[in-house]
């Protein structure tokens, strides 16, 4: 459903992602799973999401490694390291990556759905903040542009969000 907070949910472990997805979803989330770095990075490219529930320690591609490129390819998902195995300094890489938040495991479900909530409203105030500029720029280019130079303008805008 389109009104439902869409969230990719990335683990190795397969009980546990089966489990966790079940619990956000019977409280609303529309979920998407992946057991590895690789499988997250195709569903993610062929769907929006608006926030990643990453495992940090998996085969192959590791949390560290998908973060990195989730930020950089989607640039308003919030991301939230959730793990097992972390460590003060795994937790500062993440951070300085773009990492919403990181979670050990065990993880208590009201205090994820409390973190999945803040990042869910960092994400729409960074996009009102875009959305508000760039309704700036235009009203700033319609005021000096004749309308060819406005249309130029706004496909430059266009063309900034891809």
């Amino acid at each position: 459903m389109a009104d439902k907070i869409r969230l990719l949910i990335v683990d190795d472990e397969v009980k546990f992602l089966d489990s966790i997805a079940q619990r956000l979803e019977m409280r609303g989330l529309d979920v998407t799973k992946a057991t590895n770095g690789e499988e997250a990075l195709k569903a993610a490219s062929v769907a929006q999401f608006d926030l990643g529930l990453l495992d940090l320690k998996m085969p192959g591609m590791d949390g560290k490694q998908v973060l990195e490129i989730l930020k950089k390819t989607h640039k308003f998902i919030e991301v939230i390291i959730l793990t097992g195995h972390g460590s003060l300094d795994s937790a500062v890489e993440c951070t300085k990556l773009g990492a919403f938040n990181y979670l050990p495991k065990p993880y208590e479900i009201e205090k994820l759905l409390e973190i999945l909530k803040d990042a869910y409203e960092a994400r729409m105030r960074k996009k009102f903040e875009l959305d508000m500029s760039r309704m700036e720029k235009i009203g700033q280019l319609a005021m000096g542009n004749s309308a060819l130079g406005v249309l130029r303008a706004l496909r430059e805008l266009d063309n900034e969000e891809k």
